[in-house]
């Protein structure tokens, strides 16, 4: 019931096109797969030995425990959400430059733009 509720909650905030996630019991359920199929969602599976088609969320949310949220006492909600927006921000930019260098490689360039 967890994770129903937890869809329910999500999709009152708005309604994707597309629902991604692994092949987990939870998510394959027909309660489940029946929400987002009732509201139009298409739903995509990752395949088996997929876990690296996650690798940067899945790193990116290491990072943000270990370097932010577990080394800062946040005294409000509104602290926590500043200090979290800051390292996105910070997370992103690096992302983007890995992403840039990685097409550039991949592509034979020799400069970064």
């Amino acid at each position: 019931h967890f994770c129903l509720d937890a869809l329910d909650l999500a999709l009152n905030q708005g309604t994707p096109q597309i629902f991604n996630t692994d092949q987990g019991s939870q998510f394959t359920s027909l309660s489940f797969t029946n929400a987002l199929l009732s509201r139009n969602i298409q739903i995509s599976w990752d395949g088996r030995g997929r876990a690296l088609d996650n690798i940067f969320v899945e790193r990116f949310g290491r990072s943000l425990k270990y370097e932010e949220v577990y080394i800062k006492s946040y005294s409000s909600v509104t602290e926590a959400s500043l200090g979290i927006g800051n390292y996105d921000d910070k997370f992103s930019f690096f992302l983007h430059l890995f992403t840039r260098l990685n097409f550039c490689l991949k592509n034979g360039e020799r400069h970064m733009v």
